[in-house]
């Protein structure tokens, strides 16, 4: 928040420089108005003059009617950028990501390039779905920050950059967890299992996949999914035929130590135990 503050500060600086005289026209004239002039560079004034006074939504529309005017002209760079930035204000995050994303490749040396490509990530995370949905602009986002920190390593939006990949990272792996999950509550019902194994062994890959893809995932969630998948390792083993039954509890006591190893204090400890002990009963000396 305090970024964006700075960022509207600093634009709004520029702009007042040169508006004045329009701040009080666009004060007492109508909004239609400023829409209906066929005046170009009056309606680009009275965008400026919107955006300066906060008012995003009225700046985006204006601004959004002289794209086609503007562009390659003098005051198409800035009216770009001014138009995301005005989206973005008025929460309209993924025409803002679209726009962002317009301006850096627009103009890949341009004055707000760095911040463009910034909020373009930004806007993306800020969209970011429920994780039961698709997460495409998820890994989308995930892109654009690490894009943004290849080319600016030492930038000052580094730490929100990095923050900002973790916790869609964290969504990524909420939807991996929520499959296992499902998977495991499934259970033994067969009736989803048409290509052959069951909802026990989908769990399983779907968990041990989630924890080796994102090895940076919160520590809870990780918990969550290395006790998902000690717990389909033991259901699996006990409802296998017999001569599968000795190699499953073996692994179920080899997932138990790593569970261990990783969740020493684990609130999930005595039920792994339990487990463990069980497996430990059913497999030869």
């Amino acid at each position: 928040m305090i970024l964006l503050q700075l960022n509207l500060y600093n634009m709004k600086r520029i702009f007042l420089g040169v508006l004045c005289g329009t701040l009080l026209l666009t004060s007492c004239n109508e909004y239609n108005q400023v829409l209906k002039t066929t005046n170009s560079e009056y309606k680009y004034e009275a965008a400026k003059a919107f955006f300066v006074e906060g008012q995003y939504s009225k700046a985006a529309q204006i601004l959004t009617d002289l794209m086609a005017i503007l562009k390659g002209s003098v005051y198409g760079e800035e009216s770009l950028y001014m138009l995301a930035m005005s989206e973005y204000c008025s929460g309209n995050v993924e025409t803002a990501a679209a726009y962002f994303k317009k301006y850096y490749q627009s103009y890949p040396k341009g004055r707000y390039v760095e911040e463009a490509r910034f909020y373009s990530g930004k806007s993306l995370f800020e969209g970011v779905p429920d994780a039961r949905l698709d997460q495409s602009n998820t890994l989308e986002a995930i892109k654009e920050f690490q894009d943004f920190l290849d080319l600016y390593p030492y930038t000052r939006l580094k730490p929100q950059s990095q923050e900002m990949i973790l916790k869609l990272q964290d969504k990524l792996v909420e939807k991996e967890y929520l499959a296992a999950k499902l998977y495991y509550d499934l259970g033994t019902y067969m009736g989803n299992c048409t290509s052959g194994g069951s909802n026990y062994e989908a769990c399983i890959v779907t968990a041990q996949n989630a924890l080796n893809e994102y090895p940076y995932a919160s520590p809870e969630r990780r918990e969550e999914l290395s006790i998902m998948l000690l717990r389909a390792r033991y259901h699996l083993a006990r409802q296998s035929v017999q001569e599968r039954q000795e190699e499953r509890y073996r692994a179920t006591i080899d997932e138990y130590y790593a569970f261990e190893n990783d969740f020493p204090e684990s609130k999930y400890l005595s039920e792994a135990r339990s487990m463990l002990a069980y497996a430990q009963k059913q497999v030869k000396e």
